[in-house]
């Protein structure tokens, strides 16, 4: 295990002065440990532009897709416990979805489809199951998105933005594709149908109190409402479309703030993306993750998950280049990628490597060939604003001698 040099670890910190300084972002923070124990740690710029507030370790920011290890993590409880298996079809649990169909082949419009076996929980966890986001291209996505079916915070429920999901035909026909989806919302709301509790619930009984995750959660945690973040955005339109390019002259126009956000009482429980926390809580998530399960998953379930569940690569299966990360030489494990080729990825890195992003540009990493948990936080949307997670593990690789 490579040991880090202090003064090329260093450099982080001028790294991640230079997006403040240049108001790429308001304000961030990193977190590395090793071995367990902490290896760095830095903060700078501005949790709120608006009222000068310091970007703090405490900080509560939108973790958005990060939340999908989580779930993840959630539903393998459940399959340990012999509750569920991971190829059971998505209609046991959801019957809406017992009469599937998807588009045909060069469809043209929403309603030319043909009938397709039921998505598996499995294909739901690894992004093969034909389900979409509202921000990818085609028919299926753009309906998505008039009808907000991304299971955004809000007035909805789990329960009730899975049903009108139903509604609309798969992308593709189940486990021939790959194309990131709301597919782990889906697995949020199985899980409450086989336990009978809100995703939130289970969460906190199974994962938050054993980890001593206190500040995560689906709505701004009791008491921290003054550490919540302001989110930015430097497009002049909709925040959360990832491929725009309609940049602003202004690079942090106010997207989100305590003042006027969803998260102070959601009543979604987004599995794909509705979580809320500090860096310190995720580290303790990415550690068990890292430490083989602490009693959370057997350590036989973690190495499963971490391995990639894909016949390929993602670019052999779907988008050769995706906004949250590289496709080329990068797998999919259960609810994270994996890397298989750093050198095909084009991302300095170790072979094994099991991480994923939030649409607010937050990105963890766990090595396990160097022990290291690497979270890194900001709130600036869309994460394809700018290259930070590659200049990060390289800047990390960089210091490990």
């Amino acid at each position: 295990m490579a040991q880090f040099d202090e003064a090329r670890l260093s450099r982080i910190k001028g790294w991640m002065q230079s997006y403040v300084d240049t108001r790429r972002y308001a304000g961030c923070s990193a977190l590395i440990a090793q071995d367990g124990a902490e290896a760095f740690y830095h903060e700078c710029g501005l949790r709120d532009v608006e009222n000068g507030t310091p970007w703090s370790r405490d900080t509560v920011a939108r973790i958005y897709s990060m939340t999908k290890p989580i779930t993840s993590v959630a539903i393998m409880i459940l399959v340990e416990r012999g509750l569920v298996h991971l190829d059971a079809p998505l209609s046991d649990f959801i019957p809406e979805f017992a009469d599937a169909r998807c588009l045909r082949e060069g469809a043209t419009d929403i309603t030319q489809t043909e009938p397709c076996d039921v998505p598996t929980l499995h294909q739901l966890l690894t992004h093969t199951s034909g389900i979409s986001y509202s921000f990818n291209p085609g028919l299926v996505p753009q309906a998505m998105g008039e009808d907000r079916l991304d299971f955004w915070p809000g007035s909805r429920t789990l329960e009730q933005v899975a049903a009108a999901l139903s509604e609309l035909p798969l992308v593709f026909k189940p486990g021939t594709r790959w194309e990131y989806s709301v597919g782990i919302d889906l697995i949020g709301r199985v899980i409450e149908v086989i336990t009978g509790k809100s995703l939130e619930a289970f969460f906190i009984e199974e994962i938050f109190n054993p980890l001593g995750m206190n500040e995560t959660r689906f709505s701004i945690p009791n008491g921290t409402e003054d550490r919540f973040a302001s989110m930015y955005t430097p497009l002049s339109g909709n925040s959360f479309d990832l491929n725009s390019a309609q940049k602003s002259t202004e690079t942090l126009n106010l997207a989100d703030s305590l003042a006027k956000t969803p998260f102070k009482a959601s009543k979604m429980h987004s599995g794909g993306g509705g979580l809320l926390g500090t860096i310190d809580d995720y580290l303790k998530f990415t550690e068990m993750l890292r430490c083989g399960g602490k009693g959370v998953l057997s350590p036989h379930t973690i190495n499963f998950m971490m391995r990639n569940h894909l016949s390929g690569d993602i670019a052999s299966m779907g988008p050769s280049s995706f906004a949250e990360q590289p496709m080329h030489g990068m797998g999919f494990g259960i609810g994270g990628a994996v890397i298989l080729d750093p050198a095909r990825a084009g991302v300095p890195g170790s072979v094994g490597d099991f991480s994923w992003g939030g649409m607010a540009s937050t990105f963890f990493w766990i090595d396990p060939v160097h022990q290291l948990s690497a979270i890194f936080f900001t709130q600036l949307s869309p994460s394809s604003s700018y290259p930070s997670r590659a200049q990060m593990k390289a800047l990390v690789h960089g210091a490990l001698m």
